[in-house]
Parts: structure tokens; sequence; C-alpha cells
């Protein structure tokens, strides 16, 4: 061979050094000449000129690159071929062959390997070859990591039987474009799941875009989801494209859809149907999208298609797949988990990623586990926020340090009557905290019992609070409140 040229793809020597390459080759001469080369350029080569023990070394060992003679004494190269493709899914085999032997590498390719190389070669032709492969290799190993990183982010946290059967189907439709139908009370992790199925799905790429559809009147709905033309209404002063136009190619999430109104699921339908959008107040070409549907919702939806709330024809459209979460008090089991990535998450948000991250005490997380969580994750998020706020800055968090305050469905008139707890926990915040905490905790009760009261009508609990139906949306959405949240308390 020639004089060792400089690389032609650059990698670092960390990166070559982590790839293992195996020379194949019955001729003593081809197997020393490759490992001078690739031994220069850092790659943890090694090489064979038995077939036999090839194949030994590739089943224990396995390699990422193999450069393979097809025409060995006593093994067939088509065999190694398979082997090494066998042990490595992801290995890329480079075939090399006499130049006579063309139209069985060419073969060769059919089965499986990446490339070939024609014999007589250089160690410019080698080392540029090897190289690209390397350099394939090498993209092929942070593409896979940074898809694992991405589905363990997105990923709900829990190991429980129920909460695995529910991980196990959501990662099964994630590859399908299947409609998918998500129930559970409120707070178990419906959205998380959601993203969980985007995130490990062909789609992921692209936008997931969530929309609550209990946190909206029913003309801004439409506008939010389908888009408006210029004119449409008052105050629509150009074309703005829709929700359902945004998501084109990746997933839109509807949460809360038995809150749509009837008129508005009529015209969902359609696009689930034909993926046809028509923007409202629009008379010209109407938009085609490509979206895929994950809906949620915390009512038992076969109830609401019963009582007239979903319409029958739209639930069996969107759920092609029903995915049931199970709430946080029958999966004891999975708070430890879900406690553990709360506590990382929230210290390196309000103490820095420097500070070291404390554990909870066991008698803490026995109270945790006990505890009813009517607010399921959602509650227990919030719990260990709080924690992570007012603890003392030490190793362990104790049951003193977890806030008791947290139970939700509190009316207006119990928080009257018993006046206003003023622990540790409001106190340590200074007066500014607890006046936002005290106020954050009034205007959620008194919005739960005015929805109460007026049996979910809108427009009449906004008439008895003295404020307009915008101002009424936009604080149930600040609290994460819907009408059927509220009414199944």
């Amino acid at each position: 061979m020639d004089d060792l040229p400089t690389a032609t793809v650059e990698l670092t020597p960390d990166q070559k050094a982590s790839i293992r390459v195996l020379v194949i080759d019955d001729e003593e001469s081809i197997c020393e000449s490759c490992l001078t080369v690739l031994r220069h350029e850092g790659f943890d080569v090694s090489a064979s000129m038995r077939g036999s023990e090839a194949e030994d070394i590739l089943q224990r060992r396995g390699a990422d690159i193999v450069l393979l003679d097809l025409y060995m004494s006593g093994v067939s190269g088509r065999k190694l071929l398979r082997t090494a493709l066998e042990t490595n899914a992801a290995a890329l085999v480079i075939v090399m062959t006499g130049r006579p032997s063309v139209e069985s590498a060419i073969q060769a390719l059919r089965e499986g390997a990446w490339d070939y190389i024609p014999k007589p070669f250089s160690g410019t032709h080698l080392q540029v070859l090897v190289g690209r492969a390397a350099h394939t290799v090498v993209v092929a190993r942070e593409s896979r990591e940074q898809d694992e990183a991405d589905e363990e982010k997105a990923a709900p946290l829990g190991d429980s039987p129920a909460f695995r059967a529910v991980i196990g189907l959501a990662r099964k439709v994630a590859t399908t474009d299947a409609s998918v139908f998500i129930t559970g009370e409120s707070g178990t992790g419906k959205e998380m799941v959601a993203q969980f199925i985007h995130q490990a799905s062909r789609r992921k790429s692209r936008r997931l875009v969530a929309l609550n559809c209990a946190a909206l009147p029913e003309t801004l709905l439409e506008s939010e989801m389908f888009g408006h033309v210029k004119g449409a209404f008052t105050g629509a002063t150009r074309d703005k494209a829709g929700l359902m136009e945004v998501a084109s190619g990746g997933t839109l999430f509807l949460d809360e859809i038995t809150e749509m109104a009837p008129t508005t699921q009529a015209k969902l339908l359609r696009v689930v149907q034909d993926g046809v959008v028509r923007r409202v107040g629009s008379t010209g070409v109407e938009p085609v999208v490509n979206v895929r549907f994950i809906s949620a919702t915390n009512r038992d939806p076969l109830e609401a298609v019963e009582e007239g709330k979903l319409r029958e024809d739209l639930f069996y459209r969107l759920g092609v797949v029903p995915i049931h979460i199970p709430p946080l008090r029958v999966r004891p089991e999975d708070i430890p988990i879900l406690v553990r990535h709360f506590l990382s998450s929230y210290w390196e948000r309000h103490r820095g990623a420097d500070a070291p991250v404390p554990s909870l005490t066991p008698a803490a997380m026995r109270h945790l586990q006990e505890r009813p969580w009517k607010g399921n994750v959602r509650e227990l998020q919030n719990v260990i926020e709080h924690a992570i706020v007012l603890a003392e800055w030490r190793d362990q968090i104790d049951v003193s340090d977890i806030p008791h305050h947290h139970q939700p469905g509190g009316s207006a008139s119990q928080l009257s009557r018993n006046g206003i707890q003023f622990g540790p926990w409001l106190a340590a915040g200074g007066y500014h905290a607890a006046r936002e905490e005290v106020i954050a905790r009034f205007e959620k009760d008194y919005l739960s019992w005015v929805l109460q009261e007026t049996d979910g009508n809108v427009s009449e609990a906004a008439r008895v609070a003295g404020v307009n139906r915008a101002t009424l949306y936009r604080l149930l959405e600040k609290h994460e409140l819907t009408k059927g949240e509220v009414l199944s308390d």
C-alpha cells in the first residue's frame, strides 16, 4: 500500500477509538496492510484469516465495521455477512473482492452489505471508504442516543404493572398514525402520555400542538382550531391559520374533548374524515392537513356520548385506540419514581444545577405513599415543588418539610368558615408570597363554587361572579379547572 494520507472525514480520536473494525481475509498481506492503515487512523481494529475464528469474534465481541473478503478458503463470505448483521444489525459490512467478481459484490449489497472495495486497493481508497463508514456509524449512534434521550424525557414516569401496561400500549400505537383517546382523572398525566406517543412516533420532528377545549368559548375555539379569514368577525383584521394547519405533519392533542360544543364537533369530524379544514368565514379554497389526533377527557366518554356531550361518530373516529390512565392512589409504587424526578427537576430550577439534590427520608416517602392524591400526579408535583422552595438547605427532606394544605376540592364557604391557616409554609415566603398564595387559593375555590352553584353554566357563572365570559374562561385556564372536573367533585 502507499504512504498513509491524512484523514478525509474528521472524527475525534475518542470517536475513532470507540469504533470496532474487523478485517476478515485469508490473505496475510491484505490483513497486515489494513491493520497498519486503520490503526494509524486510530480505530480499534483486529483481523482474522480464518472463517471460524471470525465467526467467534463477531459473536463474542461484535464489530461496527467489517471488511470482508467474499471468497475465503473453507468458509462462505455470505455466511459471515449474515453473521455480522445478526450480531449487530447496525454493523456496516464492506465487501473486498477481486475485479472479476464485482457482480458478486453487488449481489452482497442486495443482501445487506454497505459498500464494496475492489482488489487491489490503495491505502488512500481504504482510508476514505472506512472514514465514510465510521462517520455513518457515529451519526447513527448519536441519532439513537438522541432518540433514547427524547423518549426518556417524554416518557411519563412510573413502574407499576398498571402503568407499564399504559406505556406498553402507548409505545405500540406510537409507531402508527391511529387516533388515540386517553381517559383518566384530572392530573393523572394524560398530556404526558400524549407527549410520549408523539416523541416515539415518526412525526416527532414536527410539532405537538395542545389545545384545551374547555378553556375557550365556542367561537374562539373554532377560530383557534380552524383559523379564520380577514373580516370573518369583529377583530379579524387578517387571515390566520388555525392550530389544525400548525399541527399538519405532526400531532394535535385535544384535551377535554367532551367540553367542545356540538357544532364545533361536527366541523372537527369533517377534518378527521377527509383532512379538509374550513377557516371561519372562508368561501374559497380550503387547506388540507395531515394531522395525527390524540384526544383526552376526565369523563367516561361513553357516558358523554349517551348524554349528548360527545358525538358518537366523532368518538369512534378519535377513539381507534383507547388508553386509560389509572389514578395515582391505586399505584403508590410509582410515587418514589415520580418524587425523584420532580425533586431533581425543581431543585435545579429553584436551587441551581450545581446544588446536590436532596432525597426524602423513609418517613417522608411513606407519608407521600399513604396520601389519597385526589389531584393525582399534578397534586404530587405541586407538593414537591412547594417542599423544594420552602425546605431548609440540607441532604434530606422530612415529613415536616412537606406541605399538608394541598387537598383539592375545598369550597369557598369552607374557606370563609375555617379561616386562613397561617402555618410555617405560608409565613416562610414573606408577605407578598403569602398574599399571592392566598389569592390563588381563593380564586380557585371561588371558581369551583360558582360553577357548582350554576351547574356548569358559564354565562350564568360569569353573571354571578360579576365578570365577563372571557375573564371567567381566562381564570379557569389559569387554575387548570374544567367544568367536568368541578362538577364531578
